[in-house]
């Protein structure tokens, strides 16, 4: 469910493993105004749905409309993953932060959390789930940057004091050090403003991760695979999100696949 929601790759993810498990069933493009979410939420069980994702604008609306919410969707504010359970309620949870981390660690299987501090640019609703991605992977400690410092000082206040709130013209400087900087803002994506960021004084040896996956490889990621850093994509995020709902939704989590990755690369 979303509005807009036509763009969406789940159909494609979900309706390819429902195909390789032999699932009777489909996964459809639901377009909701957010003035209908309620309705549309509580019609699921009666027409026979196992569950649905939620994308722009729902995720945040639908935490007061589901009956339960798990701690991590609590934590990261926002539900993407709704589950019908067996006495018709609802239950909504999150799995983006899942989604980051698995793709991370697929992404460059030598990154290890607690080698040293991360990077964390933007304070939106992504950049919250990769920070929980993190904190509970054990990074000792997270430099986030915002364009709206505000924000940031109130996420990084929320979240704990592994995370410190830094401006926004320092973020060149946080670099130092680290080992992982990911962009979480839309600068970069086709049609924004690129990302200005320098990568001088980044370790050769840091992860550069984006969660921007159109273009494919941002102009950040080239930068730093220019200058020899390591890097992971944004379409990982997108692919590993939706394993565990569908795990929810039909007893089994689903692996990734060299053919799924095509696909969906092939959509763009």
């Amino acid at each position: 469910m979303g509005w807009p929601v036509a763009h969406s790759r789940s159909p494609l993810i979900h309706g390819h493993w429902m195909a390789q498990y032999g699932l009777r069933g489909a996964y459809v493009p639901l377009p909701v105004q957010a003035a209908q979410l309620t309705q549309a939420l509580r019609a699921l069980p009666v027409i026979g749905f196992a569950g649905c994702n939620l994308t722009i604008p729902h995720k945040v609306q639908a935490l007061a409309i589901v009956d339960h919410v798990d701690p991590i969707a609590r934590r990261i504010g926002a539900v993407n993953t709704v589950v019908v359970q067996e006495d018709g309620s609802l239950r909504g949870t999150n799995t983006d932060a899942f989604g980051y981390i698995e793709s991370l660690r697929e992404a460059q299987p030598a990154w290890v959390a607690e080698q040293g501090p991360a990077v964390v640019l933007g304070a939106g609703g992504a950049a919250r789930a990769v920070l929980c991605a993190l904190i509970d992977a054990g990074v000792p400690a997270i430099r986030l940057c915002n364009r709206d410092e505000s924000k940031a000082r109130a996420l990084a206040q929320e979240l704990g004091i592994c995370v410190q709130a830094l401006p926004w013209a320092e973020r060149h400087a946080a670099l130092q050090g680290a080992h992982l900087l990911v962009n979480t803002t839309s600068l970069g994506m086709q049609g924004q403003d690129p990302l200005d960021i320098r990568l001088d004084l980044l370790p050769e040896q840091a992860v550069v991760s984006d969660i921007v996956y159109v273009p494919r490889i941002t102009p950040l990621l080239a930068s730093a695979q220019a200058r020899g850093n390591p890097i992971a994509e944004g379409l990982g995020m997108l692919l590993h999100q939706a394993r565990p709902a569908f795990a929810e939704w039909f007893g089994t989590m689903p692996n990734m696949s060299a053919a799924l990755l095509q696909a969906v690369r092939n959509s763009f």
